[in-house]
């Protein structure tokens, strides 16, 4: 049964000898999820969830990050949860269009301080999640893209094998763990369809209910048989024609951490093909807005579907935008969060180019999705030149990753608003040595004698 072997190797990761290279993989997701938290942390809906949760508060073995807030486990893992994901920050398995950094890293951290656990189970725990929900979600596509948001239904699954881990439970208690999650599992594509807050909840409620299964595993709590697998199981439920030998049979061929994608800008990561074709024709072509007499995507299908809006109206529907995201990389060089305002979205440049970017499906991007997230730019210039930049990847996936320190820039400008230059610093120098710190309920992320502030 694949929750059973799921579970053995999940297990195994408690003890298992690991090579530097995969806890230096680790360590990066570990640096880029608490920058995508932290910078989440003080924004709806975590905020809000932190005030509709009050009475949760103050009390429990878990963490509020960068607060510092007491809370239980659960509580934790739902509002860190829905933080992390909050701000499209977060990090990317391509091959599952998944992101599980903020459901594992979550959990899995809300749990090893539930423990008192040192810095270097956090570190196997969060392994233990990414590998296994990594390759759950890339088995379940392409359809099950169609109608659910991975990041909420797979992510569940990571987090109930990474808070397995935490908990050190054995390969039986986390097979029952995993039959759990995966019933517990949801999160509908309609949630970020148009602006709401309920696309983040998803990964809050994955980092809830995947903890929730590992700790009431712990205590006895068992799950069905082929919960994966079965007919009625979660590949036929969730997709169609699943290989599930595909998920364990390279169970000990690879680990997946090791080729994650880190993003590079802030919106979504449909987008960042196109942006990084339009800031290489800026940059070799030293075009300006003036210049512009249109501007055409190609790109895969999801990307259209999803970030197609040639018109947003809130700044949440600009970071699913191909029009505005290409338009304010052309007129200021950079996606990130300075260009998600409300200034910025009314920006008289900004949407006059807007207003003659049109995108569609390229088949050759389409025919190499999931697997490759690629696009193809097409500009027509003032005075009749004809330009085009093909993207055939994005700056931050495996094949073009972001060096360690491009990723310590990105953790510093997400974080150092947040909870100041020194304990931005101080936290950074703790992650890169994570597999030597003690009890992660120590970890420095809240400036002593200090509330986090708005960034």
């Amino acid at each position: 049964m694949i929750a059973g072997k799921l579970g053995a190797y999940a297990a195994g990761l408690r003890t298992q000898t690991l090579s530097d290279d995969v806890l230096h993989a680790a360590k990066r997701c570990v640096i880029d999820g608490l920058a995508s938290l932290i910078c989440g942390a003080v924004h709806p809906p975590a905020t809000l969830m932190s005030e509709a949760l009050a009475e949760e508060l103050d009390h429990g073995g878990a963490q509020i990050v960068p607060s510092g807030r007491s809370a239980p486990v659960r509580t934790a893992a739902l509002i860190n949860g829905a933080a992390a994901h909050a701000m499209e920050v977060d990090d990317i398995f391509r091959d599952g269009v998944y992101h599980p950094g903020p459901p594992v890293i979550s959990a899995v951290l809300a749990a090893c301080q539930g423990q008192g656990a040192d810095g270097m189970r956090l570190l196997r725990a969060v392994i233990a999640g990414y590998e296994v929900s990594n390759r759950v979600a890339a088995a379940m596509q392409p359809a099950h893209y169609d109608y659910w948001h991975t990041t909420g239904t797979i992510g569940t699954i990571g987090a109930a094998a990474g808070v397995s881990v935490a908990l050190d439970s054995d390969a039986d208690c986390t097979r029952h763990a995993l039959a759990n999650s995966v019933t517990m599992a949801a999160g509908l594509q309609q949630a970020f369809a148009t602006d709401s807050m309920g696309k983040p909840i998803h990964s809050g409620h994955a980092a809830d209910a995947g903890a929730t299964a590992a700790m009431l595993a712990a205590h006895g709590v068992i799950g069905a048989e082929g919960m994966f697998e079965a007919p009625r199981g979660f590949g036929n439920a969730m997709s169609c024609d699943v290989d599930w030998d595909s998920v364990v049979d390279s169970l000990d061929k690879e680990f997946t951490i090791c080729r994650m994608t880190q993003k590079n800008h802030t919106c979504c990561g449909h987008t960042f093909a196109a942006i990084d074709a339009m800031l290489a024709l800026r940059q070799s072509e030293g075009l300006t807005s003036a210049d512009i007499a249109a501007i055409h995507i190609g790109t895969y299908a999801k990307g259209v579907e999803i970030c197609g809006n040639p018109d947003p109206k809130t700044v949440y529907e600009a970071k699913f935008s191909l029009a505005y995201v290409v338009a304010a990389a052309l007129v200021t060089g950079r996606v990130r969060f300075a260009a998600f305002t409300n200034e910025q979205l009314a920006d008289s440049e900004i949407r006059a180019v807007m207003g003659r970017v049109t995108s569609s499906i390229d088949v050759a991007a389409e025919a190499v999705f999931p697997n490759r997230r690629s696009a193809t730019l097409q500009v027509e210039t003032t005075d009749g030149r004809r330009l085009s930049h093909h993207s055939p990847t994005r700056k931050g996936d495996p094949d073009c990753p972001l060096s360690d320190a491009e990723l310590e820039d990105k953790y510093r400008e997400l974080v150092e608003p947040v909870i100041g230059e020194e304990t931005t610093a101080t936290l950074l120098a703790t992650c890169w040595r994570l597999e030597d710190f003690g009890d992660v309920r120590a970890l420095p992320y809240t400036p002593a004698g200090k509330a986090a502030r708005s960034a």
